[in-house]
């Protein structure tokens, strides 16, 4: 099955420091016994989890039911391997942005029923998206260049990309806290995201600069008082 069929409940798949956005990829490793039977229960049927960043905290309660911020991302499992030790390696896509406050079950997982989010339209031949996503991209390659991120997103310079597509994987890839990009998720408006990412980014060069160790002398020259 493709699609999720419609007041279907879901697993949570709740993790520290992770946001998936829609359309990104994410890899796990699946370990836990809960989490193994997880995957095994999904599989035979739609093949969806959603996966939610945990609140502040989970580290006490991480073997019982620590809790987790409400707005996730539906994810369909695309890849799977079995291993040796009955764990599993998985790649999910994000599917949707979802609201993950109406528990159904706890145990052994917890499952959810999902209000999927409704995303702002926007046209993708609208001139202003064309001029939004090409200054994202802009400002992405001087980051990216600057802090020697090599690599990262090398599909993001393919011009037919959606723009969705585009600011939501850049958005995983900003190497910033996970509570940042939850913000950036919880946003209604893909136009808005890229803005708000654009001002991160400009934020981080900042910083950057404002830190880094000042140039040394020019060959030949020597520092200090004469």
């Amino acid at each position: 099955m493709s699609a999720l069929p419609v007041n279907q409940p879901v697993p949570v798949f709740p993790l520290p420091d992770v946001v998936l956005f829609p359309s990104g990829m994410l890899p796990l490793h699946i370990f836990e016994l809960r989490y193994r039977t997880m995957v095994r229960d999904v599989l035979s049927s739609h093949r969806h989890i959603a996966i939610a960043l945990l609140m502040p905290g989970w580290e006490e309660d991480y073997r019982g039911a620590p809790p987790f911020h409400p707005v996730g991302c539906l994810a369909r499992i695309e890849q799977v391997e079995w291993l040796v030790d009955d764990c599993y390696d998985l790649v999910v896509r994000g599917t949707a942005r979802v609201r993950l406050d109406r528990l159904v079950r706890d145990y052994p997982y917890r499952l959810a029923l999902p209000e999927t989010l409704v995303q702002a339209p926007y046209p993708e031949d609208d001139p202003l998206v064309e001029l939004e996503k090409r200054a994202l991209l802009e400002a992405w390659t001087r980051f990216a260049r600057e802090h020697e991120l090599p690599g990262t997103v090398p599909e993001a310079s393919d011009p037919g990309l959606p723009f969705e597509t585009l600011v939501n994987r850049l958005a995983m890839a900003l190497p910033v806290p996970a509570t940042h990009k939850l913000r950036l998720l919880e946003m209604d408006g893909v136009f808005d995201r890229s803005q708000a990412m654009r001002a991160l980014i400009e934020r981080l060069r900042r910083t950057a600069r404002a830190v880094a160790p000042p140039a040394p002398p020019p060959e030949g020259e020597e520092g200090g008082n004469n």
